[in-house]
């Protein structure tokens, strides 16, 4: 079914509704008798109100201010010169936008009016979320030096704990000197396996006891730095 915007009645009368509120006068409004225009209004306004541009108009002063009567005039002006805008109350306006539908213009403003809040809502909204969806400058340049890769999570600081964030240092070092005293036994495991391979091989190698000797300065070098973290982290 078609609708056609900005026509009603007064009681009986046909009017075309010009503006659908009054400045500062909200629930009144600003209507034209359309039997008492002479032809030279009449037809132009009617083909006005039925046009892309009348229908498209939330108001129809806009489209009639860019249309003209027979004679050449803009009928807004003609319409307000001749005194042919009446102020009415919009309760008392009934919308006719079709033959079976029926709708005071008072409701019909509030409709509208409501309508129009939700657009910008979601306007507010959409910007927003676009908002949120930008990226920070200094993040950008971040990962474009390091080739977009995702960095590893910085350490935070637990409550009560140093801007370093210490407990996550000391667990860090605690666990480097585990696994270095770990390759410390490897290592000690390893010089004797490779010794008794030796002897096995050569008994009479001369230079065995040297041999032996580095390889447990090794160990104890790695012993003695186990040692020294281990101090550090119970300081």
């Amino acid at each position: 079914m078609a609708f056609t915007r900005h026509v009603g009645k007064h009681g009986d009368r046909k009017v075309a509704v010009v503006f659908r509120e009054v400045p500062g006068e909200p629930h009144m409004c600003l209507v034209v008798y359309t039997e008492l225009l002479g032809i030279q209004v009449h037809d132009p306004l009617i083909k006005c109100i039925e046009s892309d541009i009348g229908q498209q108009s939330e108001s129809l002063a806009d489209a009639l201010s860019r249309t003209y009567t027979l004679n050449g005039a803009p009928i807004l002006g003609t319409l307000h010169a001749e005194g042919k805008l009446k102020k009415v109350n919009t309760d008392l306006i009934v919308m006719t936008p079709a033959p079976n539908t029926k709708i005071k213009l008072s409701e019909l403003n509030k409709i509208l009016d409501e309508m129009k809040l939700g657009e910008d809502a979601v306007k507010r909204l959409a910007d927003i979320d676009k908002s949120r969806g930008m990226q920070d400058p200094i993040a950008v340049v971040a990962n474009k030096m390091r080739g977009n890769k995702k960095a590893p999570a910085p350490i935070i600081a637990e409550a009560g704990e140093g801007a370093l964030g210490n407990a996550q240092l000391a667990k860090q070092t605690l666990d480097q000197s585990v696994k270095m005293e770990a390759e410390g036994q490897g290592l000690i495991a390893e010089a004797k396996r490779l010794r008794a391979e030796a002897m096995r091989l050569h008994p009479t190698v001369a230079k065995a006891p040297r041999v032996e000797a580095k390889k447990v300065s090794v160990v104890e070098a790695s012993a003695a730095r186990v040692r020294k973290i281990r101090s550090k982290v119970a300081a």
